[in-house]
C-alpha cells in the first residue's frame, strides 16, 4: 500500500511539474525554475527575470514578517545581495542568481510578506529584472540537482 502512495504521489508530482524526492525531502521544486545554491529560484522569460527565495528556503525561515525590497531601476549582479527577508528566526540576504536591472518589485509584500511562505512561487515574487547577460543562467541548477542540492545540505545538519 505504501508502494502504491509513493508511486502515485510520483505520478501526481510528476503531473504538476513539481520533483519529490522519496528520501523525506519534501520541499516543493518546480521543474521550469532554475535555482541558486543560496536558494534563490528563477524564471526566464525571454529576457526578463522573475527572482524568488525557494519553498525549502522558506520552510527554513519560518514566518517571514518582513521584505526588504530594492529600488526599481536598481542594478543587480549574480551572487550579490539586493534585499533581506526577515522571519521570527532570523535575517538572511536574498542574492540575485542573475544579473541585470529591476524593473519591477512585488509591492504586495510590504502589506503581507508572508506571501514569500504561503505562496513562494507564484503570489510570493520578489523583484522581476531585465536580463543583462542571459548565459549565467547555465550556471545556475535545473531542479533535480537542487533537490539533490537540497537533500545533501539537509543531511549535514
Amino acid at each position: 500500500m505504501a508502494s502504491r502512495l509513493l508511486c502515485a504521489s510520483s505520478m501526481i508530482a510528476s503531473h504538476l511539474r513539481i520533483s519529490i524526492s522519496q528520501r523525506g525531502f519534501s520541499s516543493v521544486v518546480l521543474k521550469d525554475l532554475k535555482y541558486a545554491d543560496s536558494h534563490e529560484w528563477v524564471k526566464i522569460e525571454g529576457n526578463k527575470a522573475t527572482v524568488g527565495i525557494t519553498d525549502h528556503a522558506q520552510e527554513h525561515l519560518g514566518d517571514v514578517v518582513y521584505v526588504e525590497l530594492p529600488d526599481v531601476g536598481r542594478s543587480v549582479s549574480q551572487g550579490e545581495s539586493f534585499g533581506a527577508v526577515e522571519s521570527v528566526k532570523a535575517t538572511s540576504d536574498i542574492n540575485s542568481p542573475v544579473s541585470g536591472k529591476v524593473f519591477q518589485v512585488n509591492q504586495n509584500l510590504s502589506e503581507s510578506p508572508a506571501l514569500v511562505n504561503s505562496s513562494p512561487y507564484e503570489q510570493g515574487w520578489i523583484i522581476k529584472v531585465e536580463l543583462s547577460d542571459a548565459g549565467e543562467v547555465k550556471k545556475l541548477m535545473d531542479s533535480d540537482k537542487y533537490s539533490k542540492f537540497c537533500e545533501e545540505e539537509d543531511a549535514k545538519h
